[in-house]
């Protein structure tokens, strides 16, 4: 499977925004090989406003290949739903403001792809519904390699400020993963960041998409501010595969800057 991934397109209505997210969009269309599908891992609108989404439905819409997004915290679940998803209520569930969890099947792969919001806060936590449907989901897909994709990183990015917004229950959803294969969950890919970044969480890759509104400035770097706007928008690409007989499946990243 190769899979695209970005994440955290922050679009708020202004020509900056919007050009940046194009640019990705171009890029992805433009390139040899389409990928499986495009997963878009949160912060998809800057505030939650429907005019937002309805921009982002038309901007990924026009990805040739397939656009799988889950919420980020600058999302809003209920606008989300509407406008992004047309989805009043979600999945039967009679209430537009549960959390958004949905699978899909992808190449022979199960993308799990999860809501780690707090509605109105900026860390991150799996409540206990999905904590539930993630441990179920992976329970009916028996042998089936599946991929959790969701907003916030598991683990640190050694950024003070991003390490004070991350999953906050980290520790439970390291032992669901535990209680499973690493064979039959892979590797974990999140956002919220805004830097490429490769780690580890439960003994599998953790990996992180890039920002395409902006890029985060590591402690270590120099210039002013949380973020630099300048810095090109980025994109990762995941390729699965089985690997060598007997060593499970692979999963390889390349990260690439969008002229």
């Amino acid at each position: 499977m190769l899979l695209a991934h970005i994440s955290d397109l922050h679009l708020d209505g202004t020509a900056r925004a919007t050009d940046r997210a194009s640019r990705v969009v171009n890029y992805l269309n433009s390139l040899a090989r389409q990928p499986d599908a495009v997963l878009v891992t949160g912060d998809i609108a800057d505030h939650g406003a429907p005019e937002e989404y309805a921009e982002a439905a038309r901007l990924l819409a026009a990805l040739t290949a397939p656009a799988l997004p889950c919420p980020g915290n600058h999302d809003d679940r209920s606008a989300y739903r509407k406008v992004l998803l047309a989805d009043e209520a979600g999945e039967g569930t009679g209430d537009g403001t549960a959390p958004i969890n949905r699978l899909h099947h992808v190449a022979g792969y199960a993308l799990l792809l999860c809501d780690s919001t707090i509605p109105g806060e900026d860390p991150g936590r799996f409540d206990d519904e999905t904590l539930k449907w993630l441990a179920r989901t992976l329970d009916e897909l028996g042998d089936t390699p599946a991929i959790p994709a969701f907003h916030h990183p598991p683990a640190a990015v050694h950024h003070p400020y991003l390490d004070s917004t991350n999953l906050t229950n980290a520790a439970r959803f390291a032992q669901l993963l535990a209680e499973r294969p690493v064979d039959n969950v892979p590797a974990i890919l999140t956002g919220h960041a805004h830097t490429p970044m490769a780690s580890t969480f439960a003994g599998r890759p953790l990996l992180v998409a890039p920002g395409v509104v902006s890029t985060l400035r590591l402690p270590w770097e120099s210039g002013e501010g949380l973020i630099d706007p300048e810095a090109p928008p980025g994109v990762a690409f995941h390729v699965l595969d089985e690997g060598d007989p007997g060593a499970g499946v692979r999963i390889t990243t390349h990260y690439r800057v969008v002229p």
